[in-house]
């Protein structure tokens, strides 16, 4: 029962969290294109952030081994704070310069609070769970799942802020929301949860076993594939079509919601393995080849249908997208606890989200410089050159014996 309590506790803070988030990015990427900046400077707001989030994710793991998941979670909150008070003492008649630089630490400070209490949550599931690869599967499908629907909601939440109440007013709101949980995690986990030896030297965090080492690289890549076409091109793209700020939001919502509802019903439509791994693993591999062709499908529609409405195409087209990545991306996220050891749990799953920020700064950089070099349709088919990289990186990873 306090196996489910834990779970229940970190999931509902990480939600609380993830709504500020993904509210927090909406609200700087309407906010600063409305004020003209061009697409490769928006992209370059969202830069430290993902920094700051490989090294959080590789630190993180190792101070929820020395300090307590709980601790890191409570960090992690508190940081989040930090930065969106900070970014609500932006002031208009800063010059362009200080703005930029004044947002990009406050995005660095949120970018460090997001992947520690990211890797501290996920960590808190495989530590709290008690029933094997089963359980073990349930719970990352539903907490990835719900924390992408939250996400969208916060899509839409921070486009409705910015709307209805502006861009100072939703950073106090949001900074007041995220208190409650804190107090919550603060109060109610116990201290000891997740807490082990810790590895003794930098170079320890990056000594992963080949299959680890494999997953990690792919998640590069895939999340690479989605945030090179999501951060920057498709906003920009759905706004030159005469798209309101409001329906950006609203249509980036819908899509993470959708997403993240997928997510959480992929054990359906994965067939399980006693083992854990000789059924998901091929799994894994067929639905990263489905997924890799679809941006080339859309692509391909755009450059030879000019008499369909290009917003129709890339909508609908997203939207198969998206439901197969929700899939391979619930897929290996169960796959890097499955992989991970006991011992050192934490650290492998913070090297594996630190492969995540690396993955999404990847995208966010090509996805400024492709959308102003040749719009969308770069986008799309830089993110199947990358989709390519990640399936091939799937088909190395191990099997057990006695599925080989």
């Amino acid at each position: 029962m306090s196996a489910a309590r834990n779970y229940a506790i970190v999931t509902a803070s990480y939600m609380s969290f993830t709504l500020t988030d993904g509210a927090l990015r909406m609200l700087v990427l309407l906010h600063f294109y409305q004020l003209g900046y061009t697409p490769f400077t928006l992209a370059a707001l969202f830069l430290l952030y993902e920094t700051a989030g490989i090294f959080a994710n590789l630190g993180g793991g190792w101070l929820a081994l020395r300090f307590g998941i709980p601790r890191m979670l409570a960090v992690g909150m508190s940081l989040q704070i930090t930065g969106l008070l900070l970014l609500s003492a932006l002031q208009a008649a800063w010059s362009p310069a200080l703005s930029v630089a004044w947002v990009v630490l406050a995005q660095g400070i949120a970018g460090v609070a997001k992947d520690l209490t990211k890797t501290a949550s996920k960590s808190a599931i495989k530590a709290s769970s008690q029933q094997g690869a089963g359980q073990l599967f349930r719970w990352v499908a539903f907490f990835t799942g719900s924390k992408n629907a939250m996400k969208g909601i916060g899509f839409f939440l921070g486009g409705a802020l910015l709307q209805f109440v502006g861009f100072q007013a939703a950073l106090w709101l949001m900074a007041a929301m995220l208190a409650v949980p804190l107090i919550g995690v603060s109060l109610s986990l116990p201290r000891t949860l997740g807490r082990a030896k810790s590895s003794k030297s930098f170079s320890e965090l990056f000594a992963k076993s080949r299959a680890i080492n494999l997953i990690a690289a792919a998640r590069i890549f895939m999340f690479g594939s989605r945030d090179v076409w999501f951060v920057v091109g498709l906003p920009v793209f759905l706004y030159a079509q005469g798209w309101h700020y409001i329906e950006v939001a609203g249509f980036l919502a819908a899509w993470t919601i959708g997403y993240g509802g997928v997510q959480a019903i992929a054990p359906m439509v994965v067939s399980r393995s006693p083992d854990g791994l000789s059924r998901e693993v091929p799994a894994a591999r067929i639905w990263g080849a489905v997924l890799t062709a679809i941006p080339m499908l859309i692509a391909l529609l755009l450059a030879t249908q000019p008499a369909m409405r290009p917003d129709l195409i890339v909508t609908v087209g997203l939207a198969v997208f998206g439901f197969a990545f929700a899939v391979i991306s619930s897929l290996h996220s169960y796959l890097i606890l499955a992989y991970a050891g006991s011992e050192k749990l934490a650290e492998d799953v913070g090297f594996y989200y630190a492969a995540n920020a690396a993955g999404r700064l990847l995208g966010i950089i090509l996805s400024g410089l492709l959308t102003q070099a040749g719009g969308l349709s770069a986008c799309l088919w830089g993110a199947a050159m990358m989709l390519a990289v990640c399936l091939a990186l799937t088909l190395l990873l191990p099997l057990p014996p006695s599925s080989s």
